[in-house]
């Protein structure tokens, strides 16, 4: 009887390394996107937060019954994704937020018009240091991703780098 409960438990354990795995894995692939552009600048790389992953976390399963695209209004920098089907990766949104970089103009601090630029300049303002992201595949089969930064970035009159 006491091999049937170590086997159960080492199984137990053997998945929650698993799924500890896949949420490293995770983090790696959100923070690798991420410090690559900020590496390019200069800037220095993001550390992952826990804390910001949960609430990053929190707010995509608050998404996952209808997928919009609605911003939490936490005190944190965020960002958000949406896309069609359930294949999004976490460098698929960061490669989204990081072409923004064209329409971003230095000199000016600001962006084309009609464009949008302040998914680009969260991820390179210098004074973020943590970075907490979730992926959840909705309830209609599409993917909702969102990233929290702290502190966050794009304050009115600075420039990000």
């Amino acid at each position: 009887m006491a091999h049937r409960y170590i086997f159960i438990v080492f199984i137990s354990l053997s998945i929650i390394q698993a799924l500890s795995d896949n949420q490293n894995s995770m983090a790696q692939q959100f923070l690798s996107g991420h410090n690559r552009l900020r590496a390019g600048l200069g800037l220095p790389p993001l550390q992952w937060s826990g804390s910001l992953a949960n609430y990053a976390s929190w707010w995509a399963n608050q998404r996952i019954g209808d997928c919009k695209m609605i911003h939490s209004n936490s005190n944190y920098g965020e960002n958000i994704f949406w896309g069609e089907g359930q294949g999004w990766r976490p460098e698929d949104a960061v490669t989204a937020w990081a072409s923004e970089k064209r329409y971003y103009n230095y000199g000016s601090n600001s962006c084309q018009i009609n464009q949008d630029c302040s998914h680009y300049t969260q991820i390179v303002w210098r004074h973020s240091s943590w970075l907490g992201c979730a992926r959840v595949v909705c309830n209609n089969g599409n993917t909702f991703i969102t990233c929290n930064y702290d502190p966050h970035g794009n304050v009115m009159g600075q420039k990000p780098f």
